[in-house]
């Protein structure tokens, strides 16, 4: 690429200095203080231009402050915010059917972050255990899997593997039970009487975009159908475009019983997330049984159905589909001694770093310095998702860049 950013100046030093003052530590981000963003490119406080290509962990699928989504929030903005769900709003309706009928499902419940969505999606698929499947009271139990991320509520950290999510947070919820990812023969020795569903990542994406050898979902499908178990899909990530399908799982031709989509249904602007099912599941609640202020607002609906129409109308679910496997090819053909392997699927890819090579997070601060921004994930890995707006004309502009990185070209490898 043409432009190379600058050293850290002083007002990005001045920013970051305040946030760590004042803000709990609670990420380690890199220092880049962004303050634009439009399409695939973001600009930072002193005027430095960078490609995206982390689209905040796939809630940006649809490019920054898209004009459709920004003018949808806007006119929204004018009229009304927030009635809460004592009262009726004329978005959401329009919004639920929108999002039934692209996903196929006769019922939505609107959240608002992911991690809620997941907090529903348990909820749910325990009620619908002791009221459908008759399994005794407090006694459901949910399987999950090893390596997963589903959040960091108290209760999503209750099942995760990773020690720091759970260092000095217990005591932990009780009711799920962890077996390895990928593996059909510990799902179906892990399913008993009391097994209500089997929450899952179709590609575990803050694990390390790690992926499940081929026909792990149809199995899994098929064992929980057997066994009368929901198959829990977590979607947030990987739904909406970002694997070159709307949802990961019909790579497979797999349909979940529960659906939980977020941070894309919000086009990147405004926290959107919602749970998907069919009358039998989500027909369990009561008036009362679960709900949020904010669940469902008008600015909400109003941002969502934008940001879905984005999606089909602009190709972006094809356009992941077909530059995916391409630029996975171009970082493969890096020639880089220091890649152990690329993987994933359509505009969701992991560099995995060997560790002989050490950490990857070296590898993204040169990759900042020389205008794109990437994350490492679990030490090892480089994840690359860049928009779904983005173009190959744009990706190949920077690949000689990003293969210089790979090959460890200014990368201070300790």
């Amino acid at each position: 690429m043409s432009e190379n950013p600058s050293t850290l100046m002083s007002q990005s030093r001045l920013h970051i200095e305040l946030a760590e003052r004042w803000g709990a530590r609670n990420y380690a981000p890199l220092a880049v203080v962004l303050t634009r963003g439009e399409g695939v490119w973001v600009w930072d406080v002193d005027g430095t231009r960078y490609l995206d290509c982390l689209a905040a962990y796939s809630a940006v699928n649809q490019g920054h402050c898209h004009p459709r989504i920004v003018e949808a929030l806007k006119l929204q903005a004018g009229r009304i915010t927030l009635t809460s769900r004592a009262f009726h709003n004329d978005r959401m309706g329009p919004f639920l059917q929108q999002l039934c009928e692209l996903m196929g499902y006769a019922k939505a419940l609107p959240m608002n972050t992911g991690a809620e969505g997941v907090e529903t999606a348990i909820k749910t698929t325990r009620k619908w255990g002791y009221t459908v499947k008759g399994v005794p009271e407090d006694a459901a139990e949910i399987i999950v899997a090893e390596g997963n991320f589903h959040g960091r509520t108290t209760t999503i950290v209750s099942f995760s593997t990773d020690s720091q999510a759970r260092a000095g947070f217990g005591p932990f919820t009780p009711g799920f039970k962890v077996i390895p990812y990928g593996e059909l023969a510990a799902l179906e020795e892990a399913i008993g009487p009391n097994t209500v569903g089997f929450l899952v990542e179709p590609i575990q994406g803050e694990g390390g975009v790690v992926m499940p050898p081929d026909g792990y979902l149809a199995g899994a499908a098929e064992l929980c159908r057997q066994h009368r178990v929901l198959l829990i899909a977590d979607e947030v990530q990987t739904g909406l475009g970002r694997t070159g399908k709307l949802l990961a799982c019909q790579w497979e031709d797999v349909r979940p019983d529960v659906l939980i989509l977020g941070k894309a249904l919000g086009g990147g602007m405004f926290p959107v997330s919602a749970v998907l099912a069919d009358e039998e599941i989500l027909g369990v609640f009561e008036p009362g049984d679960h709900g949020s202020t904010f669940g469902g607002n008008p600015l909400a609906a109003a941002v969502g159905m934008a940001a879905l129409s984005v999606l089909v109308d602009e190709g972006l679910v094809e356009n992941a589909a077909e530059l995916g496997p391409w630029l996975m090819d171009q970082f493969r053909a890096s020639g880089s001694p220091h890649v152990e392997q690329v993987r994933g699927r359509g505009l969701m890819i992991g560099v995995v770093i060997k560790e002989s090579s050490g950490p990857a997070k070296p590898f993204c601060k040169a990759l900042a310095k020389r205008g794109i921004l990437a994350k490492e994930t679990h030490a090892q890995v480089i994840r690359f998702a860049p928009p779904l707006v983005v173009t190959r004309e744009i990706l190949e502009s920077v690949l000689p860049d990003i293969q210089a990185v790979l090959r460890g070209e200014g990368v201070d490898l300790g």
